[in-house]
């Protein structure tokens, strides 16, 4: 396969990426997917007209108009983005609703830096009534909300947004901004309830006097509850025997009838219905195992990014452990985050990572020192998962030792190779062959040993 060749593969995979992508609203992740796809093939129509539908779909329409006219430019006849560009133009009273919706969001931005909160928030409930997928808007709606303490209209600004564009990096923190600021008035609610509960309040002249509730005083209002439930209980019964009871029993013959009637036409409803959608899962069928791997996907990003989140708030504000702090790091998959959390992620792993894995590896030296071997290998696999190549392949030698004295060879063996593989021309790659070497040579040594006594056994024979 030539270069040219690859590039075009390149291309068409990571489109076929975004679409899949597109196709459950995760319109950020399918843009980034389309613009890799462009980088290795800029004329790849088909990609540059699907991430001009994804802008479209987020209410970034001019930036749409320019994917379609630079699809155009590159093939003018024959392009279905002609299509989208007449049907954009001609519909006049919808780009100027777009036209005055983005005004109306450039006037709250303005407004939210002089502090005008009420008038910026104005501003975007009428951009957003102008143009209902407005990511962008939404998203400020949901900021200036949250800003205010307005926090059940920032959550359905949020839901609104994260309905548009499921892994939009914006959203996905004002989510998690909103989560924890529930948690944090639950616990002081159940608090304060709490405190309530237990102590009462009343003046003696002057004085402000505070005591626990009295025992007794709920035990008798558990009686007082028991009676008032018998006397209803008796009440009741008493009006469903004169009252109610000979109303059922002359309507209820009436009521099996027409019961009967609506079942059997309810039945062959269901039949019908059964019938189309058997003949609907058929015809889906086939693509659901990659829906499905969409959508995980799409979770994964979505907890991959909650856990950045929630690090960055304990690694900027100092209250949690490195190594704690490590671990959390190690379930992210950073290949599935967006800029800014790639960013958020590289930098507290930059300086978290070292750290922890100077501190492990020390530890797993002493572990080995007193034949403590396994938490040796356990403190050194976390150092691997970190950085494979501390301290030019050390560690990894170091592990391979570790397996070796606690007698699994096969394991130590596998280390031992990919050290010389990947760290050639290194100590650890030295030791690492010496280690190899020597095995072959004990397996050389007892070889010989055992012919040399089968040659002893055989002269004796032959003198006897």
């Amino acid at each position: 396969m030539d270069y040219a060749t690859k590039l075009v593969y390149q291309s068409n995979y990571w489109y076929n990426d975004g679409l899949k992508k597109a196709n459950i609203r995760d319109l950020s992740g399918a843009i980034v997917s389309l613009r890799r796809s462009l980088q290795y093939n800029r004329a790849n129509i088909a990609a540059r007209n699907l991430l001009g539908l994804v802008y479209y779909g987020r209410g970034d329409v001019a930036e749409a108009l320019v994917e379609w006219i630079l699809s155009k430019n590159f093939k003018s006849h024959e392009n279905i983005a002609n299509y989208y560009i007449q049907k954009t133009r001609e519909n006049s009273a919808e780009l100027e609703a777009v036209n005055q919706a983005v005004k109306k969001y450039n006037q709250a931005l303005g407004y939210a830096r002089q502090n005008g909160e009420d008038l910026a928030i104005i501003q975007l409930k009428k951009a957003v009534d102008i143009h209902p997928s407005f990511v962008k808007a939404y998203q400020l709606l949901a900021l200036l909300y949250l800003h205010t303490e307005q926090y059940s209209k920032a959550r359905q600004a949020v839901r609104a947004a994260h309905k548009l564009d499921k892994t939009d990096d914006m959203t996905l923190k004002l989510m998690h901004e909103l989560n924890q600021i529930r948690k944090n008035r639950t616990v002081k609610i159940k608090e304060k309830d709490k405190k309530d509960q237990q102590t009462v309040t009343y003046s003696i002249g002057n004085e402000t006097i505070i005591q626990p509730v009295s025992s007794g005083y709920k035990e008798s209002a558990g009686m007082h509850t028991i009676a008032n439930i018998a006397i209803g209980l008796v009440v009741g019964v008493a009006v469903m025997w004169f009252l109610v009871l000979p109303a059922v029993t002359r309507s209820r013959q009436d009521a099996v009838n027409q019961d009967i009637v609506a079942f059997s036409d309810q039945i062959a409803e269901q039949e019908a219905q059964i019938s189309a959608l058997q003949t609907e899962l058929e015809t889906y069928r086939s693509t659901s195992q990659e829906t499905e791997n969409a959508q995980a996907t799409a979770t994964a990003t979505q907890d991959s990014y909650e856990i950045v989140m929630n690090i960055s708030t304990h690694y900027y504000a100092g209250d949690m452990g490195n190594q704690a702090m490590a671990e959390e790091l190690l379930k992210v998959n950073a290949d599935s985050l967006g800029t800014v959390g790639r960013e958020t992620y590289d930098e507290m792993t930059g300086n978290i990572y070292p750290q922890v894995c100077s501190t492990l590896y020390s530890a797993a030296q002493e572990s080995v020192d007193v034949a403590n071997y396994q938490t040796a290998i356990t403190n050194l696999e976390q150092v691997i998962q970190m950085d494979a190549g501390y301290n030019d392949g050390a560690a990894m030698l170091l592990l391979a030792e570790a397996y070796q004295r606690n007698g699994d060879q096969d394991q130590a063996n596998i280390y031992y190779q990919r050290i010389i593989e990947d760290y050639a021309d290194t100590d650890a790659a030295q030791s690492a062959q010496e280690a190899l070497d020597e095995q072959n040579g004990t397996s050389s040594d007892e070889n010989a040993e055992d012919g040399a006594g089968q040659d002893s056994s055989s002269e004796s024979s032959g003198e006897n």
